[in-house]
């Protein structure tokens, strides 16, 4: 018998967040034996326990009624607008068996994390926004970034760089619109931080600081290091691939969709820092993820997969950047790695059906 595997995610008046890659979920997950199919909140009739499931037509999504799955992928993005506000409340209900378990924001995040000794040498430093922090980490760091909680794509971020002639400010807003200016004084960065932070939240989102790293491998540009890790089809963590992203001129960040480009990440090390010490670099990012993956597990319990954006600096250090439960896999058709995207597809899928393979295991082993 087929298993029914569901795909949660956000589905709004235009339909579907990330339409391209549901469809190829779809269509790997049939091609594997399973029956997939993807669904929002508003389609789940508790009580008839049946849910308007959606999967690909010639043009665009055509639904039908399914029975209860038997496992969810959950790929919603949350973030605090009215629009999912009852994602929070309708996830801790135990209606589904997930394959991934629910996370939290990058800040709390960053604390969790603080509390490993292993894991501390990765990461920057990291605190909640206060005028007298700003002030303090700017005497202390060159760059320092202004980040909301729960972002994504590098939007809402604020870069200030202290220059020889005052403070610089570059920023993306939430519309992805560039933002730059220079002010004269302190004073005046705060103000300008705090009516950013005041425009930028959704809802009661709160900003942090973080200290600025030295990440223009290429002059002019933010380049980081986008490492996608993910459990196989036998519940081992893999690493999946890696790549480099450079982001266009002027950009504080060096997200693909705010303008960024993909290189392979071996090449562009290797030209940069030579070989051996490239080895080193990639060696370090596999184990960097590998332990933190371990320590969100602990923390949080079974997980499925993370994009892990690492920043490798001018003398070659690694630093953990950002960590993304429910990440893109973009870089790899970039970079023309068409298996590797496939594989980056499928291994979620796999990973479901390993998670209800041992289901049955268990329940024929209580049963015997």
């Amino acid at each position: 018998m087929r298993k029914r595997i569901g795909i949660l995610t956000y589905r709004g008046e235009t339909g579907f967040v990330e339409p391209g890659f549901l469809r190829r979920l779809v269509k790997e997950g049939n091609g594997m034996g399973a029956e997939v199919f993807v669904f929002g909140l508003q389609d789940v009739q508790l009580a008839e326990r049946r849910i308007k499931g959606f999967v690909p037509a010639e043009k665009g999504w055509k639904s039908e009624w399914f029975d209860w799955p038997d496992i969810v992928i959950d790929r919603y993005r949350y973030y605090p607008l009215a629009k999912h506000s009852r994602y929070p409340p309708f996830r801790k209900q135990n209606w589904f068996r997930y394959a991934n378990n629910r996370f939290t924001n990058k800040f709390n995040l960053h604390q969790i994390l603080q509390e490993d000794p292993l894991l501390t040498r990765w990461l920057p430093e990291t605190h909640a926004y206060a005028r007298s922090t700003l002030v303090s980490m700017l005497a202390r760091h060159r760059q320092v970034y202004l980040k909301p909680t729960n972002g994504s794509g590098g939007r809402s971020i604020l870069r200030v760089e202290k220059t020889a002639v005052g403070y610089s400010l570059h920023g993306r807003t939430k519309q992805q619109a560039k933002s730059s200016e220079m002010l004269s004084s302190i004073a005046k960065v705060c103000e300008r931080l705090e009516a950013w932070m005041q425009r930028e939240k959704n809802g009661k989102e709160d900003f942090f600081l973080q200290q600025g790293l030295q990440l223009s491998l290429v002059p002019g540009r933010t380049v980081d290091t986008r490492v996608l890790v993910q459990k196989d089809g036998e519940g081992t963590w893999r690493l999946t691939g890696m790549g480099i992203r450079i982001g266009s001129t002027r950009s504080s960040t060096s997200n693909l969709h705010g303008g960024g480009t993909a290189m392979p990440a071996i090449p562009f090390l290797v030209h940069r820092f030579g070989p051996e010490e490239a080895r080193r670099i990639v060696l370090e990012c596999k184990e960097l993820v590998l332990q933190t993956v371990a320590r969100i597990e602990q923390h949080f319990g079974q997980m499925m997969e993370f994009g892990f954006d690492l920043g490798v600096d001018v003398h070659g250090r690694v630093w953990i950047i950002e960590i993304n439960p429910k990440p893109g896999r973009e870089i790899f058709r970039q970079l023309g790695e068409y298996r590797r995207y496939l594989q980056a597809v499928r291994r979620p899928l796999e990973y479901a059906l390993y998670l209800l393979a041992q289901d049955e295991t268990r329940k024929n082993r209580s049963l015997g």
